[in-house]
Formats: structure tokens, sequence, C-alpha cells
């Protein structure tokens, strides 16, 4: 008999009151993660399933908390029903934030969970109990400073914990799912926020990257403000559009670029980010987003905790950990 394939993996489901928003991040060295761990319906919940994941936990935990089971009774119907539950590990946080996570007496060390006030961190093959401490304690510092960037504070949260070592073997992928009333394109289903990284050799800040891009793409960029090129404006869009391929990678100095041929490098290059209507090259003006988009494209990570987490850890003020398996 072949050894099983072993994946660890990290999660975070959390509720936001005040944007009534439910979300996963979850990381692990597991070819596309986000396929398999984190599952959410507006106004119900969240849930992160995984650890010889079984994904049916995923859309029955959903199910039974649309009917208004509290998550500990919603773990206690699942897991009674399924003979691998040694092997799985989940966290559920409902509609009200309340949460409840397990960790089953088989899963690889190390194993555990933390709970707080609207939110769950489970994870399993960890590098110590210390990463379950970052993600959370960073989850809520990144809450007290910010009242509206609850993906930020996700993502934030896994950066931290994969500072304190994260899963033991490395890294491979990464996901974001938040989801809301109306969320999703033009209202027409709840997920405003679903990104993946399915393979990467530093998914966290892959994932950091799209949704700087998602949140750039998202706002509405009909009227925005158009400026002229200044001399640094035009050394910065000639570099950032030689990187990308839309003017030639060597040649002349930046400053030798005539404004007419970088105007149209940055026209061909807005309409295939479908915003044509950031350059006027008739005015010789650009909106100042299309360098941001420009920058996205031509990425570089920043530090792992994006200014978010506290540079000693806080204090533990909420929630408690679980340091070893739960039966």
């Amino acid at each position: 008999m072949r050894p099983p394939i072993l994946h660890g993996t990290f999660s975070i489901a959390a509720y936001d009151p005040g944007t009534q928003s439910w979300g996963v991040a979850t990381q692990s060295k597991y070819l596309a993660v986000g396929a398999v761990v984190p599952w959410a319906r507006a106004g119900v919940g969240a849930v992160a399933t995984q650890s010889r994941v079984n994904v049916a936990y995923g859309p029955a935990s959903l199910d039974r908390l649309a009917q208004g089971q509290a998550p500990e009774a919603v773990l206690a119907q699942i897991t009674a029903a399924d003979p691998g539950r040694n092997w799985r590990q989940v966290g559920i946080v409902d509609r009200h934030g309340r949460t409840a996570n397990y960790t089953g007496a088989k899963c690889f060390p190390w194993a555990g969970a933390r709970a707080g006030e609207g939110y769950t961190c489970q994870g399993n093959m960890l590098a110590s109990a210390d990463v379950l401490a970052a993600l959370a304690e960073t989850f809520e510092h990144a809450r007290d400073r910010s009242s509206d960037d609850f993906a930020g504070w996700l993502v934030a949260a896994l950066a931290a914990a994969q500072a304190a070592g994260g899963d033991r073997r490395g890294q491979q992928s990464a996901a974001l799912l938040v989801v809301r009333e109306r969320g999703g394109p033009q209202g027409l289903n709840d997920r405003a926020i679903d990104l993946r990284v399915d393979d990467h050799p530093a998914p966290i800040d892959a994932l950091h990257r799209l949704l700087v891009l998602h949140r750039e793409r998202a706002v509405p960029h009909d009227n925005r403000p158009h400026s002229s090129l200044s001399p640094a404006t035009h050394r910065h869009a000639v570099e950032l559009l030689r990187l990308l391929g839309y003017l030639p990678a060597t040649g002349s100095s930046p400053a030798a670029i005539p404004a007419t041929e970088l105007l149209h490098a940055l026209a061909r290059y807005a309409a295939d980010e479908e915003v044509p209507e950031y350059v006027d090259v008739s005015a010789r003006q650009i909106a100042p987003a299309l360098l941001d988009l420009l920058r996205l494209r031509a990425y570089v990570p920043p530090h792992p905790t994006w200014g978010l987490a506290p540079k000693t850890p806080p204090p533990r003020r909420r929630g408690g950990t679980t340091g070893g398996p739960v039966p």
C-alpha cells in the first residue's frame, strides 16, 4: 500500500460585523488549497475544512448553519457521520460570529486550534504552536487598527503565521474567500473576493498582490482625474513599460523617449487592462491610477506584515489555545 500523501495547512475563518462579511484565508504545502479548504455563504457563515480534507464538510456545515444550528452542534453532526473524523480538522464561524473548531486525534503535529471573538484558527503539520498564535494575534491587531479592511486583516494574519514558521514543510498555495450579500460582480452573487494562488514559491506574497490588484480594479474608473506627465512620472512609466514589454527593454535613456511614444505605449497598456479612458493621448495626460496598475504588474512583494502586525506580540486578550489534538 502506498503511504498517504501528507499536506499541512493553516487557516482562519472569520466574521466582520462592520461590513457583514464572512471569510476564510488559508495557506498550505498543497496544490490549489483554495479549491478545497475555504467555504462561505453570505448571511450564513464560513468554514475551513482541512487535514485529509473532507470537502463535504464545507457545504454540509453551511446548510446546517443556514437552518439555524449552532457551530458546536454542526461540528458534532458532521464528525459523528464521518469514519475518517480522526484525521480531519475544521473551523466554523456562523452568522453571529460564534465559532467552533475540531482537530482529530490523528492529525499530524503540530496540530491544534485557537478561537477568539468572531474567528477561529486551525492548523496541522505546523512548525509549532507559535504559528497559530501569530495568526490569531495578528488578525486581532489588524482588526483593532483598521475598521473596514476585513480582507487585509486575513491576509496580514496569513503572512504573520508564515513568518512564525508556517507549514513545517514549506509553502505552495494560498487562497482568500470573502462573501457578503450582493458582494459579487454587479451584485449578482455574494463572492466579494475569491482569490487563489495554486502553485507558487511564495503564495502569500502572490495572494497579497492579487488582493491589491483586485482593489484597484474594483474601484470605478470613469471620471478619474488626469494629469500631465512630470519628468519623474515619465521616467518611472518608461521603466515599468519596459519591464512589461510595452517598450523596448534597451535603447535610449527613459528621459530620451519622446512623450508621444510613451503615451501611445501607455494607451496600449491601458487598452489591455480594459481601462482605455485612463489615457488621453491628445491632451498628453493619464490617470495616476494607471501607474498603480503598472506597479502591480511589475510587483515587488512588501514586508510580510505589510505594516499591520505588531513588532512585539500583543497581549492575548481573546480566546484560548488548544495545544494538541482534540478528541
